[in-house]
């Protein structure tokens, strides 16, 4: 979608857009207020911006909603969109059966560590960068990890709006 045409858009379907990117009613809503936007530029800074001020609850919410890394295809519940960024960001971890049974056990091992989905800015990883980064982040408290995982939502959300908006 060209910048004018988003600039244009109603709230409605302005917050459609940015739902695909990540379901956070505050980034969501600041963003729309902030229209029109002069560059795409700007409209990546003020969102990166927002991002910073996202609240854990709120990341927990997006969390609950955001498919686990492995899955072959996106929960059922994600916009047609959505499940396109899901299934391009995690294009390159392709997984062998055994594979595929590791990272549920890991991923399950994680989600009872920390009490929520393991979440990786996974786009151009490889299935063994994806693999060294659990392991590594199986290592940390609580709150490291959940810095961590405000920083690679972010990503995942800018990404996504990158993608989304030309200029």
């Amino acid at each position: 979608m060209q910048l004018q045409t988003f600039n244009q858009l109603d709230d409605q379907d302005a917050h459609a857009i940015l739902n695909h990117c990540v379901t956070i009613e505050s980034w969501i809503n600041a963003l729309i207020k902030a229209r029109p936007y002069t560059t795409k530029q700007d409209l990546l800074q003020q969102a990166e911006q927002y991002a910073t001020n996202w609240q854990w609850q709120e990341i927990k919410q997006a969390l609950d909603q955001h498919p686990k890394i492995g899955e072959q295809k996106a929960k059922t519940e994600l916009s047609e969109q959505a499940q396109r960024y899901s299934n391009r960001e995690q294009a390159n971890i392709q997984l062998t059966p055994t594979q595929q049974k590791q990272l549920q056990l890991d991923n399950l091992t994680y989600q009872q560590k920390f009490g929520f989905i393991f979440l990786i800015k996974a786009f151009g990883l490889s299935q063994q960068e994806v693999f060294q980064q659990l392991q590594q982040r199986l290592t940390h408290n609580l709150n490291t990890e959940k810095q961590i995982v405000h920083q690679q939502l972010q990503g995942i959300a800018l990404l996504r709006l990158d993608q989304e908006i030309q200029e």
